[in-house]
């Protein structure tokens, strides 16, 4: 694979993924009470979707790194196991969350009633995040991969999934901003992380025009 062709299916990945968790996003708040199964499946199959794109994505952003500095190699290998791991953890999230709409007979609010994925949501996947977009920072800022406004970007947003983690400190109440699977630590980062992703995705897919290659010299 050419490195136009490289850029642009990673920029499409980061797209499609960014795109998804937009829609995703919204469907949490349709309803004050606890939502018709329908709602919470289709929530979930719509992120399982964007969790697949985002694998993809953190694939080509390794494969990039690489072939524009192979010294950095390490730094896009740090942010494929961070990104790999985030999705592995959400996907589990998922699919404990899902099971348990499955399997009951009323309508119940997953976000609250199963318990197990507090944490693996908030706290770990903020922790998670921050190290991907620490990694992805980094390597922008040392290889010129991107624009340099993706390098800061990301570190502003690693830190501020950093200030998340405590937040497993101060119940589980949806409600509240700052609570283990609180709207802040929960959805307010699931939006940043989608429009921030969909902007380097577009940087990405716009980055393969500006690298055609120059024309062989005649002889």
């Amino acid at each position: 694979m050419n490195d136009i062709i490289a850029r642009r299916a990673t920029g499409l990945a980061g797209i499609t993924a960014a795109v998804c968790f937009i829609i995703e996003v919204p469907l949490y708040f349709l309803y004050s009470g606890p939502p018709p199964d329908a709602n919470v499946l289709t929530r979930l199959l719509i992120g399982i979707v964007a969790l697949a794109a985002l694998i993809l994505f953190v694939t080509g952003v390794r494969e990039l790194i690489k072939r524009v500095n192979p010294a950095y190699e390490w730094v896009g290998t740090v942010a494929f196991a961070a990104g790999l791991v985030y999705a592995t953890v959400t996907l589990v999230s998922s699919g404990l969350e899902a099971g348990a709409v499955i399997a009951t007979d009323h309508p119940i609010d997953p976000t609250i009633t199963v318990n197990g994925t507090y944490i693996l949501y908030g706290s770990i996947g903020r922790l998670l995040l921050a190290l991907f977009l620490t990694a992805l920072g980094y390597a922008v800022t040392r290889t010129n991969l991107l624009p340099r406004w993706v390098g800061r970007s990301a570190y502003v947003l690693a830190a501020v999934n950093l200030a998340f983690v405590p937040s497993l400190f101060f119940g589980n109440t949806p409600a509240h901003f700052y609570a283990a699977n609180g709207w802040g630590s929960t959805a307010l980062m699931g939006a940043l992380l989608s429009y921030w992703l969909l902007a380097v995705g577009i940087s990405t897919y716009r980055s393969a025009t500006r690298r055609t290659p120059t024309p062989a010299p005649v002889l």
